[in-house]
């Protein structure tokens, strides 16, 4: 007899203010809530299964920091809403080689867009849907600068982001939100610039978004 289908989870929780002594637990508990909400929706599922080497977790501006931490703050804090943004989870696998230089191309994001980030009725506001691949092409020079890949240390900033709206990105309700998967690639490493290349797509794999940017790695002091 066949088994029937895991059913759909509805997002987790938006995160309370935390201390400092709870907050890793707690980042470990939101992100494990996280990934356990996408495995229930069987294309986001299907993807985190498609290789067993995908790190899976919060990305690090997700990451809830202490109610008087300002980094990262629009992402962790403003849009990590039940009815804004209420899951988001990045994957990557590391790169093939282990030898030093070794770079990670491509960084995707799954992420669960509710009525709280709408311009028209089920439809994402461009500022959000631009928001989010700034995230991806920025996380993908984060994950290389993490692994030694890329100069570790420097601050990341966005040069230039040209982006191409090709379809709606749709958003959902509080209970179904609306999924995209948006995705970082690398393209081309110059000393401080980095060429990278985003896209948002849909649950049917549609691509939605294109996008070309441009980001800097900060020298020091600035």
């Amino acid at each position: 007899m066949s088994q029937s289908p895991t059913p759909q989870l509805t997002p987790p929780p938006a995160p309370r203010p935390h201390t400092k002594l709870d907050l890793a637990q707690a980042n470990s508990d939101a992100a494990a809530a996280q990934i356990a909400y996408f495995r229930s929706i069987p294309w986001c599922a299907a993807l985190l299964a498609s290789s067993p080497d995908f790190h899976i977790d919060q990305s690090l501006s997700r990451v809830v920091h202490p109610a008087h931490d300002p980094n990262h703050a629009l992402i962790s804090r403003t849009l990590n809403t039940s009815d804004a943004i209420s899951a988001y989870v990045a994957f990557y696998a590391p790169p093939a080689a282990a030898a030093p230089g070794a770079l990670v191309r491509e960084v995707h994001a799954l992420a669960a867009l509710g009525p709280g980030v709408n311009s028209w009725a089920g439809m994402c506001h461009g500022g959000i849907v631009t928001t989010l691949v700034d995230e991806a092409v920025a996380r993908v020079v984060d994950v290389n600068q993490r692994l030694g890949g890329l100069r570790q240390g420097a601050l990341i900033a966005t040069g230039q982001l040209d982006m191409r709206f090709l379809k709606p990105v749709r958003t959902g309700s509080v209970e179904e939100p609306g999924v995209v998967l948006v995705t970082g690639r690398l393209a081309k490493v110059d000393g401080r610039r980095c060429w990278v290349e985003g896209e948002v797509r849909g649950p049917d794999g549609e691509v939605l978004v294109k996008a070309q940017a441009v980001l800097f790695t900060l020298r020091a002091g600035l």
